[in-house]
Formats: C-alpha cells, sequence, structure tokens
C-alpha cells in the first residue's frame, strides 16, 4: 500500500483540529485537537518509562475514549497494541499478556480486580483506563514517575499544539501494528500478527466504497478489542474526520437503539443476532397475526404495510444511515428475504481476524441475497473445488489484507498459510461467475452423513431458528444421527405460561414441520432442549467444538 495508518490518523487530526472525535454515550467528548494532546503525552510517557518502537501494550475494557486513545497513541508510537476482549477470563488474560510478551497494561477499574499482578511478571506498570492512574508498577518508582512525567508534559507541551502542526514518527506498513487474540469457534486463541498495511488497506477500503465525511456520526457497539469493530467502527472513521460515540456499557438492544436515535449515525456495523432479534421480536410477530396474513395477499396493501415497516426500521436506525454492514456469520435466510422484499439498505461482508478483517464485500445497490459480496480491492479469493462455481471447497485467499501469521506459533502458521501466499478460511463456499462468495459452513463444522453426503449443519440451523419459541440451535451428529439442541425463547415461554410438556409438545411439532422441507440425508432425530445460551465468540458465533462431544 502507498498510503500509511500512521499518516492518515496525523492527516485527520491536523484537518479536523476542532471537530469532535470521540464521546462516550451521554459521558465526555474529546476533540481532535485534545486526542492529540493525549497521545503526544503518552508518547512522552512511554518514553520515559523505556519503552521501544515494537513493544507490546496490552489494554483491557469495554469501548471507551480512554480505550480508543491508548489504541492510537501505541500504534503512532511505534509500539503493538495487544487488544485483550473484556469478556475473557483472568486466566485467559494472564496468559495473552505474558504471551505477547506485554511490558505495560491498561485496564479498567472492575476487570482489574480479578486479575493478579504476580502472574504477570514482565510488566513494568498497570495502569486504570478510566483515569489512567497507577494500578500496580513493578519498575522502581513506576508511580513518581508516571507524576513527574506528566508535570514535565505540561510545562513543556501544554498549549503548545498548533492546528495543522501535529506529526508523527513515520512508522512502516510492513511494521507490526497489532497482536489480536482471537477466541474462535474451533479451539484456544491464537495471537494473529496484523500488520500496519493490513489495516491500512481494510480504511483505504473503506474510504473508496464507504463515503464517509468529516462531522458524520457513528455508534460503536461492537467489541473494538475485535477487529471487525475496531477497524470499521473506529480506525476507518477517525482516519475520516468522523465523531465516534461509544456504548461503555453493556450494548442491550435497548441500549442500542437508543443510541441510534440520539446520534443518527451515518453508517451502522452489524451481526446477524441483532437484526434477527429485531425482526423476531418486533415484526414477525405482527406479519404473523390472522389478519395480516389476509392483507398481506392483497398487493397494494402488502407494499403499503411492507413502506410502512421499512419507515419504523429506518426509524430505529436512527434514519440517516448510509446502510448497515452485517458481518461475522451469514444472515437467516427468511430474515434475508424480507428485508430484500422491503427494500432496507443493507449487505453482509465476509472477513477474518486474520485479514484484519475484510475479505469480501459490495455496497447494499449491487448486494447479490444470500452471498457475502464480493473480494475486496488487494484480496484475490479462490475456491479449492474441481468446480468453483457448483462444488463446495474451501475458501482460501491473500493479499493486502493477510496477517503475518501466529505471533510465536509457527506451527499454526505454516498450517494456515502455504508457500505462495495463500491463508486456508476453513470456511466452506462457492462463488458465482461475477465472484459473489456465497459460504456454506465451517469446515470443521461440516458433518459426513450416513449416506456419504456433506451436512452443512449452519443451513438447517438458519431454518430452525425461525419457528416457534426457538432463541438459538445447534446441529450435531450424536451417534449417526442429527440431534438439534435448542435453548428456548424463555421471554415467550414465560410470557404463555408454557409448562414443560406442552413446550415439548411445540418441540416436536418444529421437528416435524422442518423434515417436511429438508432432504431425506438432513432431517433431524431429536430436538434436546438446551438450559442456557450457548457460549459465543466476540462474533456472536457459537463455540461449536464446545457442544460437539
Amino acid at each position: 500500500m502507498k498510503e500509511n495508518l500512521v499518516s492518515m490518523i496525523e492527516n485527520s487530526i491536523n484537518k479536523n483540529w476542532n471537530l469532535p472525535a470521540l464521546s462516550n454515550y451521554r459521558g465526555d467528548t474529546y476533540s481532535y485537537s485534545q486526542v492529540a494532546d493525549k497521545i503526544i503525552f503518552f508518547h512522552y510517557y512511554f518514553t520515559k518509562l523505556g519503552l521501544k518502537k515494537g513493544d507490546k501494550i496490552a489494554i483491557l475494557g469495554k469501548n471507551s475514549t480512554h480505550w480508543a486513545i491508548i489504541y492510537l497513541a501505541t500504534i503512532t508510537y511505534g509500539a503493538i497494541i495487544v487488544p485483550i476482549l473484556p469478556d475473557f477470563k483472568p486466566g485467559d488474560v494472564h496468559h495473552i499478556v505474558n504471551h505477547s510478551d506485554s511490558l505495560l497494561f491498561f485496564a479498567s477499574k472492575s476487570l482489574f480486580e480479578d486479575l493478579d499482578p504476580k502472574k504477570m511478571p514482565e510488566l513494568y506498570a498497570i495502569l486504570q483506563l478510566e483515569d489512567f492512574k497507577l494500578l500496580y508498577g513493578r519498575k522502581k518508582n513506576a508511580e513518581q514517575l508516571l507524576q513527574k512525567t506528566g508535570k514535565s508534559y505540561l510545562e513543556m507541551h501544554s498549549g503548545k499544539l498548533e492546528v495543522g502542526k501535529l506529526k508523527f514518527n513515520t512508522i512502516r506498513n510492513k511494521d507490526l501494528a497489532s497482536l489480536v487474540y482471537t477466541s474462535g469457534t474451533t479451539g484456544f486463541s491464537k495471537g494473529v500478527m496484523l500488520p500496519h498495511n493490513s489495516l491500512t488497506s481494510n480504511i483505504v477500503f473503506g474510504q473508496n466504497n464507504m463515503p464517509l465525511k468529516p462531522g458524520d456520526t457513528i455508534v460503536s457497539f461492537l467489541p473494538i478489542a475485535h477487529v471487525f469493530g475496531c477497524t470499521f467502527e473506529f480506525l476507518f472513521p477517525i482516519c475520516m474526520g468522523c465523531h465516534i460515540t461509544f456504548l461503555s456499557k453493556v450494548p442491550s438492544p435497548k441500549i442500542i437503539i437508543s443510541a441510534f436515535q440520539d446520534v443518527h449515525p451515518s453508517l451502522i456495523l452489524s451481526v446477524p443476532l441483532v437484526i434477527e432479534k429485531i425482526y423476531r421480536k418486533q415484526i414477525k410477530p405482527v406479519l404473523d397475526k390472522p389478519i395480516m396474513k389476509i392483507l398481506m395477499k392483497i398487493p397494494l396493501l402488502r407494499s403499503r404495510i411492507h413502506t410502512k415497516i421499512k419507515e419504523k426500521l429506518n426509524n430505529v436506525f436512527g434514519e440517516k444511515f448510509m446502510e448497515i454492514t452485517i458481518g461475522g456469520a451469514p444472515l437467516n435466510e427468511e430474515v434475508e428475504t424480507f428485508l430484500r422484499t422491503i427494500g432496507f439498505k443493507y449487505t453482509v461482508g465476509y472477513g477474518m481476524t486474520e485479514c484484519g478483517p475484510l475479505i469480501s464485500y459490495t455496497g447494499w445497490k449491487d448486494f447479490r441475497k444470500s452471498s457475502a459480496g464480493q473480494p475486496v480491492d488487494g484480496m484475490e479469493v479462490k475456491i479449492d473445488s474441481e468446480d468453483p462455481h457448483r462444488l463446495v471447497g474451501e475458501i482460501v485467499v491473500r493479499g493486502e489484507n493477510l496477517m503475518m501469521g501466529y505471533y510465536k506459533n509457527e506451527e499454526a502458521t505454516k498450517a494456515a498459510l502455504d508457500k505462495e501466499g495463500w491463508f486456508k478460511t476453513g470456511d466452506l463456499g462457492i462463488m458465482d461467475q461475477d465472484n459473489f462468495i456465497f459460504i456454506k459452513g465451517r469446515s470443521k463444522s461440516m458433518i459426513l452423513g450416513s449416506s456419504g453426503k456433506n451436512i452443512y449443519p449452519e443451513e438447517i440451523e438458519a431454518k430452525l431458528n425461525n419457528m416457534p419459541y426457538i432463541q438459538e440451535c445447534l446441529i450435531i451428529d450424536k451417534k449417526g444421527q442429527l440431534v438439534a439442541l435448542v435453548y428456548p425463547d424463555m421471554e415467550a415461554v414465560d410470557k404463555d405460561a408454557l409448562e414443560e410438556n406442552k413446550l415439548a409438545e411445540i418441540m416436536e411439532r418444529n421437528r416435524s414441520e422442518l423434515n417436511n422441507v429438508l432432504p431425506g440425508y438432513m432431517r433431524i432425530s431429536k430436538i434436546e432442549i438446551f438450559p442456557e445460551e450457548f457460549e459465543k465468540t466476540p462474533k456472536k458465533s457459537i463455540k461449536r467444538f464446545l457442544y460437539n462431544s
């Protein structure tokens, strides 16, 4: 890439000096000039602490202005940021901090309480994310150093930053920017090494295909410790001069919708779970009413009803959005068909942490139903199949967005990347004549049926999830038979006061109706009620490996 991430950040701050940059929802706001001031302070502190270019800085906390500032300060200094998801268990946090060789650690107060600094012996210091106060210091005089640094900085730099004069050191695109520890669906996390080039390529693609302008508003509710939210709800908008509002609290649908209506975001990122929940809770119950089914058979009335529903949905998302970009997993077929029918502005992209994240995307006007878009600029995609247009094969990719490998894991790197630079995604799909990618499932979740045919459990789950009283499900192979683990929609169960035996009858009816629309080799033999929600990754994909035994 001829473009450079640090240069883009520097230019954006200089051009948008007095515009709002970062806000906590219903909380404090930093302008671009104030963000610059904080970045320069931390550069000064990192130097005094003895950190060098290429050293690692870990960060643990929910989305916030301070989280974003530390990220920007780290990568513009030339250090490597190690974002840790706030729902990781303490043991995982200790492991990531140690495995990454982090020397400085920023953690939110509530999450730090469960950690043991003695289990992270190489850290120079731990700072509180909320106010940057020292939580723990191993290096001598860490507290005094922090106070002295602050005082010296104020004497040397306070009020001296000039509009348009901010200048960072040159950081090369080939340098490592971030170590991202995934919480994948297939096992323990690995440290993905993302260079500046990967993030730069993703952002440049966004600039060319998702038109934002200075002053546009963004609501950040996906975890920015995960690369999807980090790149497209944070880095891309900051490089465009946008105003980002972070939902620091747990982003429940109610809070998300409230923020959308207050902020009126210009671009919205989402995962299928959020969209599907709105459809099942607010739209489907209305459409399933007997009188509505009659009205929907009259073309003129059906058109008016669709228009009203579209207006309501647009209002839910703040009305001013250019499109909603959905990633992380395929969108449920029934939900997608309805959104297409009413002309709702959505698209579905495809990516992975290892690609920072984008692999494919197409804007909502040209998007092809059931696909995951077309390969993005700078990326090659092919299907490892004798007939890529008809026969399912593994999706393999290479290009500008790709990672450098897995940190301290040469074996995993060699298994994922071949000698020609192709990365094996582990996803299965086909690609049509126009290069639209259609994902069928994960290679590790594919089930070989007794008839010898390949079964993709995601296809069955998509249909079962739309049936009464089902919140989520998982199809597994149990002694050669397909079994559905179902976590019921407990809100609906409680509302209708369903007894256990009645719920079991409904599930059996669901099973029968589902099997009527499935080919013989894909039919399920049993539905088992699961007592709690399935454990998920940050992308809200179920961790299948936990339930396959």
